[in-house]
């Protein structure tokens, strides 16, 4: 079955830098958009960054000038550079990815997530 892995989670202080990578595995006829979201305790999901096919980024206000989002086709993967770590970053991190699974499913919604990957960032 087609799946998202997620990794590079962890405990960082203040100011620190973390590297989030998140791998599609499983039969993939392509794939579309990725990107990564967060939801903090008592919050809503929330988009982080995006990235498209053809390499078209984009950022919450919150993370812009210290996350950078890239995509690695050959690996099938996404990443989530993220430096300059504020205690608000904390949060768990889902990766996204907007899969085409066969040629017949063209043109066709199909969102994948992965199973989340904590981050906290304190002291």
């Amino acid at each position: 079955q087609v799946q998202l892995v997620e990794s590079g989670g962890g405990l960082v202080q203040p100011g620190g830098s973390l590297r989030l990578s998140c791998a599609a595995s499983g039969s993939i006829f392509s794939i579309n958009a990725m990107g990564w979201y967060r939801q903090a305790p008592g919050k809503e999901r929330e988009l982080v960054a995006t990235i498209t096919s053809g390499y078209s980024t984009n950022y919450a206000d919150s993370v812009k000038g210290r996350f950078t989002i890239s995509r690695d086709n050959a690996k099938k993967a996404v990443y989530l550079q993220m430096n300059s770590l504020k205690p608000e970053d904390t949060a768990v991190y889902y990766c996204n990815a907007d899969l085409t699974l066969t040629r017949w499913d063209i043109g066709r919604k199909s969102d994948y997530w992965g199973q989340g990957t904590q981050v906290t960032v304190s002291s």
